[in-house]
């Protein structure tokens, strides 16, 4: 859709769940996955929805795909190894894939650094507080190599779907508050200074954004119905761009 809402075009148009897409560099192609195939595969399709295309092509369930700051690698999550989801790198065609992380944890919602060099991720981890164990989410940069892990978030609750601004600076990612409701953060390149950016009643999921970093699109609403929001990152000044019925997701 345009920028301001309108002119909204359906582009895979097929009966099997299409989700999470992703925008090449040059903005010519588009990632997403897809169960058309009886199980998750990670496709690539061109901006106007033409010659859709399963590179993944795998038995097993393929999610979660990101481009290359130079749009020759995409990363991924899989089920591939191990039920609980591992991380990857392969070519833009599919070819080459390489493992970057071996535990027994969930990880997901991977995306590249603006330079190429590393990778910002969710992994799932079990802590212990006052003798309970409690499961959390937390923000977490590697290596290309999967190697030299560095943990960025220390916040209580599962946060995830990080992404980097456009000038690398700076983070934004969903978790919840103190009383669980999920808001939009955004936070400095090495976990430092965090920000409620939303700071509302209702659920707000899945930050991206815009080319020039003044403006996060983002998901917002109940489980009634979802909306794409914009909020301006620094008046704070939000607009709802999409009133559809049930889910509209960034």
């Amino acid at each position: 859709m345009s920028t301001d809402g309108t002119i909204i075009t359906n582009l895979t148009n097929n009966k099997a769940l299409d989700f999470w897409s992703s925008w090449s560099p040059d903005g010519k192609n588009i990632l997403f996955y897809t169960n058309r195939d009886g199980n998750d595969e990670i496709y690539i399709m061109d901006a106007d929805g033409k010659n859709q295309l399963n590179i993944s092509n795998h038995a097993s369930n393929d999610y979660l795909p990101s481009w290359s700051p130079d749009g020759k690698q995409i990363v991924f999550t899989s089920d591939r190894d191990h039920k609980n989801r591992e991380i990857y790198l392969m070519n833009r065609d599919g070819s080459n894939v390489i493992r970057l992380t071996n535990n027994e944890l969930f990880e997901e919602a991977p995306t590249f650094s603006k330079d190429g060099k590393q990778l910002l991720f969710t992994r799932q981890i079990i802590e212990m507080v006052d003798t309970t164990k409690i499961s959390n989410g937390e923000l977490f940069l590697m290596d290309l190599n999967g190697k030299n892990e560095m943990r960025l978030t220390y916040k209580q609750g599962y946060d995830s779907g990080g992404k980097f601004a456009p000038d690398g600076k700076k983070v934004s990612f969903y978790g919840p508050t103190t009383d669980k409701n999920y808001e939009i953060y955004t936070m400095n390149a090495d976990g430092s200074n965090i920000e409620n950016l939303t700071m509302d009643a209702a659920e707000d999921y899945s930050p991206d954004w815009s080319p020039d970093g003044e403006w996060i699109a983002y998901t917002s609403g109940t489980s009634a119905q979802y909306d794409v929001w914009i909020i301006h990152t620094s008046t704070k000044k939000k607009f709802r761009l999409t009133t559809e019925p049930k889910r509209n997701e960034t």
